[in-house]
Order: C-alpha cells, then structure tokens, then sequence
C-alpha cells in the first residue's frame, strides 16, 4: 500500500520572535495554517513569542536569520535548504530582507516555491539598497499589506498583477471587541495610569520612536486647552534617550500633568477604551497602521496623519479624521473639535469606524487570502 501523503509545509522565515507587526502576522498565519490542515514551520532567531506560536501547533526552527552578514547568510541559506528537503516544505514565505535572500537561495536549491509579505517601503539613501530590497518584489507571489505599498512595489519594482497580492492587515474581531472588556479591566488602567474618572483622554498607541509623532502630539497638547490627558502608550526598546528628551520636552512645556509617556499596555482592547481620542501621528508613511484599525474595532474616534495606510482605512469626517503629518496645530483642532462634539455623535462615528473595519480588515479575512495564495502555488 502507498502510505498517506504528508500534510502540505508552509515556513515562514523572519529575523526574531519578539514582537511588533510582522511578528504578530506570523503567528497568525502560523494558526491558519494549522486549522487549515497544513504543517506550518516557523524559522527566526526565536524570541518570546516562541512559546505562543508552538502553543498553537506551529514548529519553531531556530537559525539565527538576523544576520546580515554575507557569510551568515549563506550558511543560513544551506541550512534552510535542508530543513525543506527534510520536512518536505513546499513554500517558504519570506517575511524581512535579510531571511529573504537566504530563504530564496533555498528555494532555487531545493525547489520550493517562494512567497515575500511586502512590509514596508525600505530605505534606499545608501548605494546598493534598492539591489538589497528587490528581494522582496522576487517572489513567485509578492503580498502587499496596503494599497499604499503596492503601488510602491508596481513603481518601484515593476511586479506585474500576475504576481502582486493585496492581502491587507486584519485586526482579530474576537479581542478587539467592545463588548467583551468588562469595567474591571478599565478600572485596573485607570488606577495604574492615574487616570481619573470623566477626564478626557486622548491616547497614542506605538513603540516610542521619533517618527510615530508622539513629539507632535506633545506640542499639539501644548496648544490644546481644556483638562483632555494625553497618554503615550508604548515601549522604547532601544530608543530609550528619545523617550527621555521627549519627557524633557514635555516638563519644559509644563505639560507634566497632562501628557503621560505609561509604557507598554498589555491589555491593548482595554486601554484603547479607555480613550476619547485616539491619535496616529506618524510623520513618514506607515506602511498599513494596524493601532488604527484595532482603536476603530473599539469603536474609538481616530485621528490620523494623512499619509500611508491610514489615508485607506480612515474615511475623513465618515469613520475618523485626517490631518497633515507634523502639523501640531492641525493635530490640536481636529482633537478639540472631536472633544466637543456630544458623546452620540462620537458613538456614530465610532460605530461606523468598527462596521468598516469588520467588513474589510479582519485577521480572519487576511488568513483566508493569505491561504488562498499558498493554494496557488500548490
């Protein structure tokens, strides 16, 4: 008798596990892909969020994919070979540049098919890093994360449609639900973040770094008027002296009571909730914004600098607000004019916003396209 054939192997390869976008979209995929039926293997550096991707049934290779050596990546390139001839992996989907050009030399060895998740538009100030990012654009299908890059990719790259896939980011309906965080959970941020009852709050969700406009907020906050508390919420990791000139900043504006840098909110749902207005401030182009779609699945106001992804998913006076990047005193008005309005007006734009959400920017919807192109290829 001819045993059964092996499920199908999908592995994914990316720097490290330990945490932001393209980490999260991982291990999303990694779940689909094991609810589908498939095998699915993921190789990185490892990090924290190993535990959670083998917890879903996803197989954690460790390689260290961060390098960027020429050395390291050949050898990493081997190594990946071997895992697909192996395991018997069909495709490799290639997350990050580096892992790229090593996970596509294994492709070319071993005859895998090869996948790249376009995740942002990448630098090329220096000689050479157009050459560096094309690997991005060589996959057999190249996904794009937003309108905004694969337009980029077309420009840039020249792919044609027979191997550009738009697959948007998708919030998870399940946790970013309203409906589903209890008042305790609010209670327990407000006490921790100092947070009095009916104060306005007006909240930045993303790591501390110069370009996400938290220094933008902090001077739109200083023309603001009123009690409004602006939160800062998120981590530094490794940007630790721009969070401390931007805490300088904020003592010299004497806004010390009402802008707060809280660091890293481990109950995201809750603490977008706890917001009247939510803020994307990003000075350069974010490649999808996933903070905007997850404050709008909280039925929160948003508003967004008018560039990049949020110019797709933001529908201006319709689900949220637009204004110019780095334009504090832009900032500051749309916030007081959002302040302002009754608390009914605010749940109708908030309604909106989380109805345009679950219809087209789901993590459900992005697994199953994202699904759909293994199936393609196989």
């Amino acid at each position: 008798m001819t045993p059964p054939a092996s499920p199908p192997a999908v592995l994914q390869v990316l720097p490290s596990l330990v945490s932001g976008g393209v980490e999260r979209g991982t291990l999303e995929i990694a779940e689909a892909l094991v609810a589908a039926g498939f095998r699915a293997f993921v190789a990185s550096a490892g990090g924290p969020l190993v535990a959670r991707l083998e917890a879903l049934g996803a197989r954690h290779v460790a390689l260290p994919l961060a390098t960027k050596s020429p050395a390291g990546l050949w050898r990493n390139a081997a190594a990946l070979a071997g895992l697909v001839r192996r395991e018997g992996i069909a495709i490799l989907h290639a997350r990050s540049r580096a892992p790229a050009w090593s996970a596509l030399a294994a492709a070319r060895r071993s005859g895998a098919h090869f996948v790249t998740t376009y995740h942002g538009t990448y630098n090329e100030g220096l000689p050479g890093k157009r050459l560096y990012n094309s690997v991005m654009a060589r996959g057999e299908r190249v996904i794009a994360i937003s309108r905004f890059i694969a337009e980029h990719v077309r420009a840039v790259h020249g792919v044609g449609e027979d191997r550009l896939r738009l697959i948007p980011r998708g919030v998870d309906e399940r946790i970013f639900d309203p409906a589903r965080v209890g008042p305790e959970r609010l209670a327990a941020l407000r006490a921790a973040w100092g947070v009095a009852e009916g104060r306005p709050v007006v909240m930045l969700p993303g790591r501390i770094t110069r370009w996400k406009g938290q220094e933008v907020l902090v001077e739109a906050m200083a023309r603001l008027g009123g009690e409004a508390l602006a939160l800062l919420v998120g981590d530094a990791a490794g940007r630790e002296g721009f969070r401390d000139a931007l805490a300088t900043r904020i003592a010299a504006l004497g806004l010390g009571e009402r802008v707060r840098l809280v660091g890293h909110a481990e109950d995201m749902p809750a603490a977008l909730l706890l917001a009247d207005v939510v803020v994307h401030a990003s000075t350069e182009p974010e490649a999808f914004g996933r903070t905007v779609i997850e404050a709008q699945a909280m039925e929160r106001c948003v508003v967004a600098s008018d560039l990049g992804g949020p110019t797709e998913t933001v529908e201006h006076g319709v689900t949220g607000w637009r204004v110019p990047p780095g334009d504090a005193g832009a900032l500051a008005a749309a916030i007081a004019a959002v302040l302002a309005m009754p608390p009914a007006a605010r749940a109708a734009i908030g309604a909106r916003a989380r109805a345009a959400v679950l219809a087209g920017y789901t993590t459900a919807r992005m697994q199953a396209a994202t699904l759909a192109v293994y199936r393609e290829l196989l």
